[in-house]
């Protein structure tokens, strides 16, 4: 059967672009690409496009793209979607256009925000490539694996993980239950992973939020970009959720901070790769091994 590949894109919807521009740039070390007077594109890599800004006011995720690697797997999948009584429909020729894309499909997702299935990623020319003026490294881990992962908010906690397993295909990593980030509440957290296998490139969990998108995820490919990055965020005063810390699952070194949208934004290093022939699934009862220490009380 056709499977996802990997998160190739999110779509963010922001009040303000002109904040998310300096963020992305000067904090973060993306690179601005194509811009209108609503979109941004920022790169991440040789691609015209990792992460869509739009502007809008829900401040929030919008779209999830998940790539697949020709347009037969797509079809296959599509199909396969269809079969499994989920409402899916061909996007026109325009949004094909904006999101940089060859094919595209669409549907509603249970918490929100809409799924996009695709192929045929645009290249920015060879003579434009991926340059950032902030990291010092390889720049980002992203290629087969994705652009990173996000952090769902489920509406319903078991009806998000059956609709993402059973309907949308992911496997699942590994859970994570904890006890001690929210005063009397556990939370709940599923890890699910694609074909190419980072770690989770989805995550879903039952956790008081008043975003859909608890928080995303870029990893770098050098460690010293992540300490840089925390630097930059506390010189530009910029809220810091959690310090520098280790999670026991991913085994991501990684910082979090709060995005000009609200929402939450993980900076990593070093988050491992699943081989499902030799992977067995885990239940962690602690959410970091060592630092993540909250700055900004939950």
């Amino acid at each position: 059967m056709s499977e996802i590949q990997s998160l190739g894109y999110m779509v963010l919807e922001v009040s303000s672009l002109e904040n998310w521009r300096s963020f992305a740039a000067e904090l973060l070390g993306l690179q601005i690409g194509s811009c209108t007077d609503t979109v941004i594109n920022l790169r991440m890599d040789e691609r015209e496009q990792r992460i869509q800004l739009v502007q809008g006011e829900k401040d929030d995720l919008f779209a999830i793209g998940w790539e697949f690697k020709n347009l037969v797997d797509l079809n296959q999948y599509i199909e396969t979607l269809k079969s499994k009584g989920v409402v899916v429909n061909a996007a026109n020729e325009e949004l094909c256009l904006q999101r940089k894309v060859e094919s595209l499909y669409v549907c509603d997702d249970i918490n929100g925000y809409t799924n996009e299935f695709f192929t045929g990623p645009v290249y920015a020319p060879i003579s434009s490539p991926f340059y950032s003026s902030k990291l010092i490294g390889d720049g980002f881990e992203t290629g087969e694996l994705g652009l990173g992962h996000a952090l769902v908010v489920a509406r319903d906690y078991q009806a998000s993980v059956d609709f993402y397993t059973q309907k949308l295909g992911l496997k699942i990593t590994d859970y994570i239950r904890d006890s001690s980030v929210f005063p009397g509440v556990t939370v709940d957290a599923t890890f699910m992973h694609t074909k190419t296998g980072r770690h989770h490139s989805l995550a879903t969990a039952a956790m008081p939020s008043a975003k859909i998108l608890q928080h995303m995820m870029i990893q770098v490919k050098d460690l010293n970009d992540v300490g840089l990055a925390f630097d930059r965020m506390k010189a530009a005063n910029i809220p810091v959720i959690m310090g520098i810390g280790h999670h026991p699952n991913d085994k991501m070194v990684s910082f979090y901070i709060v995005t000009p949208s609200g929402f939450g934004l993980e900076f990593g290093f070093g988050g491992i790769v699943v081989d499902d022939n030799d992977w067995h699934v885990k239940t962690y009862q602690q959410l970091s091994d060592w630092g993540h220490e909250f700055q900004i009380k939950p």
